[in-house]
């Protein structure tokens, strides 16, 4: 028996919130229904109230198969300022029928109507713990199927809807949401990742007030500034005052993630009646959808979960989960190979000659994958041209790649390769022969960040360009490995080929097209792997990581800025993803000096890359590398897919930062600390 509060007692602050339940009639043909997934340690649960709405009921530890759960009940209305509709804790709320809270969906039809309530349908059970739910307006063709899917072991459920028009004319999304979860009154504390370029994945918490908290991102991309990441902690005792929160090891969380690369937002809302509701999907920020009659949208995952151990249990439950479901290649994602990066050595100076030298190096000291990044292709001297030119520049690369290629591959390693596929610069081939196909507003200044702006990936013939010379490279050379980078935001998203009322489909429409090429990249080149990199973690996601191998959290490679950065990133993602590099000191950035022994052992927390210039190292470096690389190679598996304990946190200035990873099996740990 757990020692915690079981939520069976708090039934009564969903179904009533101490108010007495309304007396309606029911427009239900059959008794109100309660559907129940359990999976790990905890249960979800929901029901159909006697209205006809899909109610919540129930989210937290699991409960025992003879616990009762009371049947979904309409709430009262609360004066005449909160209507029932509103004080209702609903599964998936339409904008209508006396809404005041963040609706999950917001429609206009045709003729100027825009109220929308949702009715249960029917349930379809999809496997032991899936279900899928039909929800219908009470008048209008407009049909929602939400789906839920729990997982057994970890208990993290994945939450997504599908929005169908069956009406004679089309209707405009105008906020479409993946799902909403709800959470009974208490005091509780948000915490949420946010940062910038080069100063990622800064943990922030904060009390949850009344009103609404919004996390999101306006940039087209997931961005460094907000990741789509919560946690939410509450302490039982609720008796001291100040800011009350679960500790690392201790305490209930419930946690979640939206899956989508593209704008985003959650919202964080504290009731009139101090109930929270999260609400997460679509950024509705100059988005509007339209679905014409026939058509469907549908909806990232949006995924969510509950550990009785504090933070670090639902970080460690995330990270089992994406190593399970998530990553290409689950349930056994195989160990990131340790790479070598060429840019720090060379920047945009590649040769044959050049590369090869670095590949003799790397491979003296382990690595498994030479990578050579910008510089290779087009008329690509520095960053003011060539973006948009995929093909090999004949002065650096007299012979194509091939010879660097099979020199990298006669060393023991394999070769991955620096792209850029959705930008362009306009000093390029691409861009003189095509300009339309960059977004814009016509008759609009390009704003050019990098001196580049960004291809249209909605458009058709822009998706199949990027997708062929993709495939092209991939196929005429033996590539491991893309480093695929995003190197600036959107701005003047514009889509004047299609007409106005479907320009601002732009959002939905390019990310879904980057999740198809990456998708048949991946098909038609069944052993290429890919890293998701935007200028450092601009964007990391659950969306990209279904597509992607890997990911590089910041351009700040600093190993004591680094030492906070993937500390906030490990609480959202898995160390196997967390691509960590060794690189020179002084530090480009901030000019801090540090031993080559602590960048190794700050880099080796993830997956270890090596990005210094190795033409500059003396051989008490190569030798002292040599023997860390070993070292690593003989623990990786402990570090990047064992359980995750922070003992001493880096954050607020600590002087002392210390982490432990235990083996699954609990019979290899790995520590680390540092000063």
């Amino acid at each position: 028996m757990r020692t915690h509060l079981k939520w069976p007692a708090l039934f009564p602050v969903f179904t009533t919130f101490l108010l007495a339940c309304l007396s309606a009639p029911s427009i239900i043909a059959q008794a109100p229904e309660v559907f129940r997934l359990d999976g790990g340690r905890s249960t979800y649960a929901f029901g159909v109230n006697e209205r006809g709405e899909l109610q919540t009921l129930y989210w937290g530890a699991s409960l025992g198969p003879q616990d009762k759960i009371p049947p979904a009940h309409s709430l009262k209305e609360w004066a005449s300022f909160d209507s029932s509709y509103t004080n209702t804790p609903q599964e998936y709320s339409g904008w209508g029928g006396g809404l005041f809270t963040e609706p999950a969906l917001k429609v206009a039809f045709a003729e100027g109507n825009r109220d929308l309530v949702l009715h249960f349908v029917s349930a379809t059970p999809n496997g032991s713990q899936a279900r899928e739910i039909l929800l219908k307006d009470i008048s209008r063709e407009v049909y929602v199927k939400l789906r839920y899917s729990m997982d057994s072991e970890t208990g993290i459920l994945a939450r997504s809807a599908s929005i169908e028009n069956r009406e004679k004319q089309p209707i405009l999304l105008e906020q479409v949401a993946a799902a909403q979860w709800t959470l009974p009154p208490a005091r509780y504390v948000l915490s949420y990742l946010t940062g910038r370029w080069a100063g990622e994945s800064t943990l922030n918490q904060e009390p949850i007030h009344a009103g609404a908290r919004v996390i999101e991102s306006r940039r087209g991309s997931t961005g460094h500034q907000a990741n789509p990441w919560f946690a939410i902690s509450r302490d039982s005792s609720q008796k001291v005052a100040g800011p009350i929160t679960a500790g690392e090891e201790y305490g209930e969380v419930w946690f979640g993630a939206l899956a989508w690369s593209g704008a985003w937002r959650i919202t964080v809302e504290q009731t009139q009646l101090d109930s929270v509701r999260l609400t997460g999907g679509f950024n509705p920020f100059d988005f509007g959808y339209k679905l014409n009659p026939g058509d469907h949208l549908e909806t990232p995952v949006f995924y969510g979960g509950y550990s009785d151990h504090g933070l670090g249990g639902a970080s460690r439950l995330l990270h089992r989960f994406e190593l399970a479901h998530v990553l290409p290649h689950a349930p056994a994602p195989k160990l990131r190979p340790v790479i070598y990066n060429s840019w720090e050595a060379t920047e945009f100076k590649v040769d044959e000659a050049g590369q090869m030298a670095l590949a003799e190096k790397a491979a003296s000291i382990g690595v498994d994958r030479f990578v050579m990044d910008d510089g290779w292709f087009g008329q690509r001297k520095d960053d003011h041209a060539g973006l948009g030119d995929w093909y090999v520049n004949p002065e650096k690369f007299p012979h194509g790649l091939k010879p660097l290629i099979d020199k990298v591959h006669a060393l023991g390693m394999d070769f991955g390769l620096w792209v850029e596929p959705e930008m362009v610069n306009p000093d390029s081939d691409l861009y003189r022969k095509h300009p339309d196909w960059v977004l814009n507003f016509p008759g609009r200044p390009r704003s050019e960040q990098r001196n580049q702006l960004v291809l249209n990936l909605a458009r058709n013939d822009v998706r199949d360009y990027v997708e062929g010379f993709l495939d092209k490279l991939l196929t005429e050379n033996d590539i491991a490995f893309l480093k695929w980078d995003y190197n600036r935001n959107w701005s003047e998203p514009g889509w004047d080929q299609v007409p106005a009322d479907e320009q601002r489909r732009v959002y939905v429409e390019f990310v879904r097209h980057l999740y198809a090429i990456l998708a048949d990249l991946r098909k038609k080149h069944p052993t290429i792997e890919i890293e998701s990199c935007s200028g450092g973690g601009g964007r990391v996601d659950l969306g990209i990581l279904r597509f992607t191998d890997e990911v590089w959290p910041s351009d700040n490679t600093d190993p004591f800025d680094r030492l906070a950065i993937q500390d906030g990133f490990t609480y959202a993602y898995t160390p196997q993803i967390m691509m960590a590099w060794v690189t020179d000191s002084p530090h480009w950035l901030n000019g801090r000096s540090t031993s080559l022994t602590y960048r190794m052992l700050s880099s080796m927390q993830g997956s270890l890359g090596i990005g210094a210039n190795l033409n500059q190292w003396t051989a008490a470096d190569f030798a002292a590398a040599k023997r860390m690389v070993a070292a690593y190679h003989a623990v990786q598996p402990t570090i990047v897919r064992g359980n995750l304990y922070r003992l001493i946190s880096p954050r607020d200035n600590s002087p002392f930062s210390s982490t432990e990873t235990v083996s699954r099996d609990e019979s290899q740990a790995v520590v680390f600390a540092f000063t």
